[in-house]
This record gives structure tokens, C-alpha cells and sequence, in this order.
């Protein structure tokens, strides 16, 4: 796939990048993605200028698949501030996952993390009243933090809508799935 993007040549990180182990995070499709190639994305780290490259591998040049890391595992490489935070957070849910600069700096040990870095989460909730008490724990936390909490609630179908939005009184919410982002009814999100 590198070999014909001469536009990436100049990259330094990519050349070992898939021999380091090291991931590529799945992304919605976009116009321009040839149709039964599998859209996937790589944030560099800011050193790099945080460039956004995206790529496209055919389904079967994919080695392997996994969810994002968990919060647990990830703690290690966060910064000695936020660990009171990340232990509240699990608290919570020890199954809650990270993506965003937390997970990268983990799963690749460059430096993603910066003074300015949220702490991008993933919560799985399966009812509306579950995702109500969740969102005000989150908040409460949220308070004290020493670090923005940005992150969203999965549903069982997998439709991701942002936690703070899921606490507004709003009807409708912005949801995002792997083909797009609409405006869907609470109600139907979450019964």
C-alpha cells in the first residue's frame, strides 16, 4: 500500500510502522475510498504536525482486528495527573475503553499525549436509565478533572452519541455509526 503513496515517502514513522506491530484505527468510508477496500486512518503523532492520513488495505492484506484498548490498560502511559481521575473513571466501568491520544501513545509509545490532550472514552450502555445514571457519574468526575472527558455512549447496536450531548434535555442527538452521522430520536437509541 506505501509503495503507491509516493505522497507518504517523506514519512519517517511509516516505513517500520506495520513491522513495530504497531495499528491503523478503522474510519468511515469517504468518496474518494475504492469500492471493497476497507477504510482505515493513522493520526500521527504532534510532533508530526498531527497529520491525518488515510488509507485504504484490501480485506484480505488485514492481519488483525481488535477493539480499542481499555482504560485500564492504557492508564500506564497517561500522565501522573490524570491517575486519580482514570481511577475514578474505572470505578465506574473497569470495562470502559480510550481511543484518541491515550490509546495511540499507548499502543505505539510515541509521545501523542500533550498539555492541551482530552481523554477520549468509549462506554458500552444498553438502556436509557443506565446511560441517565452513567452520564452524571461521568459529570461529577468530569468537575475535578484535570483533563477535558470527551468520549461516547455504544449502543448495543453501536451507535455512538457523545456523553454530555446524551445529558442535554434534547430530543434529538447527534449519532455516529461506521457509515455516517445523523440526527436520531433519544428514544430510539436507547429504549
Amino acid at each position: 500500500m506505501l509503495a503507491g503513496r509516493g505522497d507518504l515517502a517523506d514519512e519517517p514513522l511509516l516505513a517500520a510502522w506495520a513491522q513495530r506491530g504497531w495499528p491503523l484505527i478503522a474510519r468511515r468510508p469517504v468518496c474518494e475510498d475504492v469500492p471493497g477496500t476497507v477504510p482505515l486512518g493513522l493520526p500521527l503523532p504532534p510532533a508530526r504536525e498531527k497529520r491525518r492520513l488515510t488509507l485504504r488495505l484490501a480485506p484480505e492484506d488485514l492481519v488483525d482486528s481488535a477493539p480499542p484498548p481499555t482504560l485500564a490498560d492504557a492508564r500506564a502511559a497517561a500522565p501522573e495527573a490524570w491517575r486519580n481521575t482514570i481511577a475514578s473513571l474505572l470505578a465506574l466501568d473497569p470495562q470502559v475503553r480510550c481511543f484518541g491520544s491515550l490509546a495511540w501513545q499507548h499502543l505505539t509509545g510515541l509521545a501523542y499525549l500533550t498539555a492541551e490532550s482530552d481523554l477520549d472514552l468509549l462506554w458500552r450502555v444498553d438502556s436509557a436509565e443506565a446511560a441517565d445514571a452513567l452520564a452524571g457519574r461521568i459529570a461529577e468526575i468530569a468537575e475535578r478533572a484535570p483533563m477535558r472527558i470527551d468520549g461516547e455512549f455504544v449502543t448495543p447496536a453501536g451507535v455512538g452519541v457523545q456523553w454530555r450531548e446524551w445529558r442535554s434535555p434534547a430530543r434529538e442527538l447527534v449519532a455516529k455509526d461506521r457509515y455516517g452521522v445523523r440526527l436520531a430520536d433519544r428514544a430510539e437509541l436507547l429504549p
